[in-house]
């Protein structure tokens, strides 16, 4: 007996529910995707408070929301690459330094996004 294939709205849905449950995975168990979220809510607490215009929340949510992905990803490769070899090694420790890199990046252009909406309305 055949198992009837799902339909793609069905198969939509069920990809939405993995990723959301992902997203609170990384909300409830990762430090670094907690503090980020909660520099996510200050700044767009700031936002409301300096009324930023429509670009400025393009940008910032731009920011915010490549900052937090970029984390995502390098929690999902150290996870695979602690999988993969447990104990320490210096290529899965190169793998994970690039990993962190791409997040250290990320957040400098997001701080600097943050400097240039910011700055010129608090001087």
């Amino acid at each position: 007996m055949t198992k009837k294939k799902e339909s793609f709205l069905v198969n939509r849905v069920k990809s939405v529910g993995y990723a959301f449950k992902g997203a609170l995975i990384l909300l409830k168990t990762e430090a670094s995707i907690k503090i980020q979220f909660i520099i996510a809510v200050i700044v767009t607490v700031a936002g409301f408070v300096f009324n930023i215009s429509t670009n400025e929340w393009m940008l910032q949510c731009l920011a915010i929301g490549m900052v937090i992905s970029i984390e995502g990803i390098n929690t999902a490769i150290e996870a695979i690459a602690d999988f993969i070899h447990p104990e320490h090694h210096k290529k899965i420790g190169f793998i994970k330094d690039i990993a962190a890199g791409a997040v250290f990046i990320a957040s400098i252009f997001a701080i600097i996004i943050g400097f240039i909406i910011y700055l010129p309305k608090i001087f």
